[in-house]
């Protein structure tokens, strides 16, 4: 599972979506990308179960580029728990996503497959996804 190895602060504020994705909206490193149309997070086993359906998809032929990582802390406490006595706990960790951001690239395999592979990968996430192709391809 993805996570950061160390960050500054342990627990951070939930934060606006607003606007689209700043950087990382062009398909850089591969052929074809998967680019989210939604803002939204993603948390780490949802870009896993993503990556697998992938990888699945492209075998041994393909190379895959993941364009997301999750570095946000998702706090929260227990079970019928009683109002105040401060923060939860972490839980898990999301990637913020906004409309724009390609998420993952793929290379070395045809269209009709990374077709395919874009459109098993958009069951896995929560946020509405395209299929992208670098310029010139």
């Amino acid at each position: 599972m993805l996570m950061p190895k160390r960050v500054k602060f342990r627990k951070q504020q939930r934060g606006r979506m607003k606007g689209s994705a700043k950087g990382g909206y062009t398909v850089a490193f591969g052929d074809y990308g998967v680019q989210a149309t939604d803002c939204g997070w993603v948390t780490a086993r949802q870009i896993e179960a993503a990556r697998v359906a992938i990888q699945r998809v492209l075998q041994k032929d393909g190379k895959l580029w993941i364009r997301i990582f999750p570095d946000k802390p998702v706090t929260k406490k227990p079970a019928e728990t009683r109002m105040g006595k401060g923060k939860g706990a972490p839980e898990f960790w999301v990637a913020v996503i906004k409309p724009g951001k390609v998420m993952f690239e793929i290379a070395g395999i045809s269209e009709d497959m990374a077709k395919r592979a874009t459109e098993l990968c958009s069951h896995k996430l929560p946020v509405r996804v395209r299929f992208v192709k670098r310029e010139g391809v």
